[in-house]
Order: structure tokens, then C-alpha cells, then sequence
């Protein structure tokens, strides 16, 4: 259950833009200073379980601590946000939460061309994708990553990329399932020209799984990247196998697999993204990090193959005024249960100077959900409204209300909620 302070909180870190199965690190921007702030917000609801008929008022207390960082360009460079919540409902209906977001990412140049990195993302995912955003249906996802780099040039315009990783992903819930897996790559890439570069990836991807099963994702990509004067464009195409094994059962798929990342400068003020990716994974894999739209379904491991699109447009106007709008469209099918899950949505996010020190922001979201083995629809439609008042350069306070509705073929799943939420914001430094 987010604290609804709407969509311009930071997003994840772009290291996540990787190509099937295997972290890509770019070099880190430019250093910013340590940034420190808390909150404490109360959020009152009329419905904190989200339920159709057993409705239930409650009112959450949380209090937050957020921290961002990047260091100085440097031999070792290190990218850091966390933001670490505790919550507490005051009628009880659910025990003490605590909410978690970390993205880190170092990079330590060793010597010349061989480098040593580390990455760690932790989110509140939730655990069933066809239930609701309650704790009762969410556990933390951390991923961990660490492995070398070693970049070896072949000439002016040639060079081999080597990248071996080991990766961990673990869940608060003990009936979730861990895996441990290790990721190796060669890459070689050509540069045209200034603007265009292009190459091959050959990816070998092994995930081993608390039960004992084990799955394989072998991959070969087609790459290029370009660059104009006001857009930027790569990807990558090609062909991927995965294959499963678990108490003496083998199973396999294959299927051509891919990705794109656009973006363009309409005007100095416009930007246009377009973001899509097609693979083969599991659910311990980081796919629903990378495209936070996307929701696994954890009841059981299972080879899937995943489709997302997310492209939107971000606009800043002459008085202040901000606009995002964001389009999704993501599809799971999950090859051993034979089972396919659909989503697809807008999201509508505003917000624009009213007086000075004084903002008001809204949020407008629609989502649409198909589940093929039910054959259930499901539509969630939500809308909140708020102002933001800075009572010193440091200090701000927020007051928000929004409503959420979802409709349902399957009753149970169908509910209303009417929320409001005030809180309190302070940077330390």
C-alpha cells in the first residue's frame, strides 16, 4: 500500500537496462551530494483491506527515511537510493509493516579494462498477481549482484566484452522460493561510425532453486545502438532457450526474444520514451524491476515467457507545470502451468505551482487484467488529488485524497476505497 505521494518519486536506476539475462553497467553520471530526508504521513481508509463485502476503516501511521547519493567520477564510482518505511494501523487489522526500495550500484575500475561490480535492488513486490496491493499480498524481492568486467579492445573500432555475475535473489516470505544464479556473456561490438554501433551477445544463464529444480537460459543476440541529435535509440534481437529440471522431469522452450529503448526530444521541454522487452525467465529473475508494471505470479516457480511495452511522455511548461503520461501493456505466459495473465494501463500524472510555495498534484490510473485460466477481467480505475505546502525551505506538508475502484467477472475481487492522507516531509540535508 503506497504512500501515495504520486509518480515523481526517483525511479529505479538506469543499470537495470540490461540486455537478456545479463547486467549491462554504463558508466555512472556526474556526482551529487548525500541527500537526506524523512517523513511521517498518516493515511486514513475506508477500506484497508480492499475487500468486496468485508469492509474495514483503519488509519496507517509510517514513518520514512530516504537517502540518495552518487560519488565523484573515479576509479570507483558508487550510485545509491534507498527509502526505508515503518507503518503501523492504529485499530491493528494489520501487524507493523516495513517498506524497502534500494537500488545501489558500484563499479571499481581494478586496471585497464577490468572492472568489479556490485548491484542490489530491493522492492515490495506483490506475491499473488491476482490479488490486491495489501501486506497480507506482498514480501520484499532483493536481488544482489556482483561479478568482473573486462573490456578488451581489438582495434580502433573492435572490442570483446567479457562479463561473468553471480546473482542472488531472496524473499522475506519463507514460502517464497530463493535461487542462486550465475550469468556469463561475450559480447562483441563495432562502431560504424560516432552515432552507430552494433555486435552479438552470447548469454548462458543458470538458476538454481532452493527445492532443487534448476532452470537453463542460453541466449544470442543481435545489438545495435544509435544516436542523433535529439534521440537515442537501441536494442537487440535474436533467439533464446530456457530448459527446466525438477525431480527427473526435463522440460524446454524456445522463442525469439529482444528489446528497444527510444527516446526523443520533441522540443527542450517534451520527451518521448518507448521502452520494450521480450524473454524467457523465471520469477526470481529482475524483469519486474526493470518494468515495475509487471507483476510475477509467485505461487510457484515456472519458466514464463514475458512481454512488456512502457512508453510515455514527460513535458515541463513555462509556469512550472509538469505533465507524465504513461501507457503499459505487459503479458505473462507461464509455460509449465500453461497459463497466461494480460495487463495493460494509463497512468496520468500533474502537477503545477498554484502560489508560491503551494503545488498541487494529481494522479489519474486505469489498468485492465486478463486471466486466461479463469477467464476473469478485471478493471481498476483510482484517482487522488493533493496540495503540497513548503512551510520552510526544509519543511513541507502534504494533504491528499483519492479514490479506488475495481471491477470484477470474478465478485470476490471486485471493492471500493475512499483514502485520504496527510503527512509531513523534512530534508536533513
Amino acid at each position: 500500500m503506497a504512500n501515495s505521494i504520486g509518480p515523481w518519486k526517483r525511479s529505479p536506476l538506469s543499470a537495470p537496462a540490461m540486455l537478456v539475462g545479463c547486467l549491462v553497467v554504463s558508466q555512472l553520471a556526474t556526482a551529487e551530494p548525500v541527500s537526506l530526508s524523512g517523513g511521517l504521513t498518516n493515511r486514513f481508509s475506508d477500506n484497508t483491506t480492499r475487500d468486496a463485502d468485508n469492509e474495514i476503516s483503519d488509519t496507517e501511521t509510517r514513518v520514512n527515511l530516504r537517502l540518495s547519493h552518487q560519488s565523484d567520477p573515479g576509479q570507483c564510482q558508487t550510485d545509491t537510493f534507498a527509502d526505508i518505511g515503518y507503518g503501523i494501523w492504529h485499530d491493528k487489522t494489520y501487524d507493523p509493516e516495513t517498506y524497502t526500495t534500494l537500488d545501489f550500484l558500484g563499479n571499481c575500475e581494478l586496471f585497464q579494462g577490468f572492472s568489479w561490480e556490485v548491484a542490489d535492488n530491493l522492492r515490495d513486490v506483490e506475491q499473488d498477481s491476482r490479488g490486491t496491493e495489501t501486506p497480507d499480498n506482498t514480501t520484499s524481492k532483493n536481488i544482489f549482484r556482483t561479478g568482473p568486467t573486462y573490456v578488451l579492445p581489438l582495434g580502433k573500432v573492435d572490442q570483446l566484452r567479457f562479463s561473468a555475475q553471480y546473482e542472488q535473489t531472496e524473499f522475506s516470505e519463507t514460502d517464497e522460493t530463493d535461487s542462486d544464479r550465475y550469468i556469463g556473456s561475450l559480447a562483441w561490438n563495432h562502431l560504424f561510425n560516432q552515432s552507430l554501433s552494433g555486435g552479438i551477445t552470447v548469454t548462458a544463464n543458470r538458476a538454481e532453486f532452493d527445492t532443487g529444480a534448476e532452470i537453463d537460459t542460453d541466449v544470442i543476440t543481435l545489438d545495435f545502438s544509435q544516436t542523433w541529435a535529439t534521440t537515442r535509440l537501441s536494442g537487440s534481437l535474436g533467439v533464446s532457450e530456457i530448459e527446466s529440471r525438477f525431480g527427473g522431469t526435463t522440460q524446454s522452450s524456445d522463442g525469439v526474444v529482444g528489446n528497444v529503448s527510444l527516446e526523443r526530444d520533441i522540443n527542450p521541454v517534451t520527451t518521448f520514451y518507448l521502452d520494450a522487452s521480450r524473454e524467457l525467465t523465471d520469477q526470481t529473475s529482475d524483469f519486474d524491476i526493470r518494468f515495475g508494471e509487471f507483476v510475477f505470479d509467485l505461487r510457484e516457480i515456472s519458466e514464463i515467457e514475458v512481454t512488456a511495452v512502457d512508453t510515455g511522455i514527460r513535458r515541463q511548461f513555462s509556469d512550472g507545470a509538469q505533465l507524465n503520461v504513461n501507457a503499459f501493456a505487459n503479458r505473462a505466459d507461464y509455460i509449465r502451468t500453461n497459463e497466461t495473465e494480460d495487463r495493460l494501463g494509463l497512468v496520468i500524472g500533474y502537477r503545477r505551482p498554484v502560489i508560491p510555495l503551494l503545488t498541487f498534484q494529481s494522479n489519474v490510473r486505469y489498468q485492465y487484467e486478463t486471466f486466461e485460466e479463469d477467464n476473469v477481467d478485471e478493471e481498476t480505475a483510482s484517482l487522488d488529488v493533493g496540495l503540497t505546502y513548503e512551510i520552510t525551505r526544509d519543511l513541507g506538508i502534504t494533504g491528499r485524497i483519492g479514490h479506488t475502484s475495481r471491477s470484477s467477472d470474478f465478485n470476490p475481487s471486485e471493492y471500493e476505497e475512499n483514502w485520504v492522507l496527510v503527512g509531513l516531509d523534512y530534508r536533513f540535508l
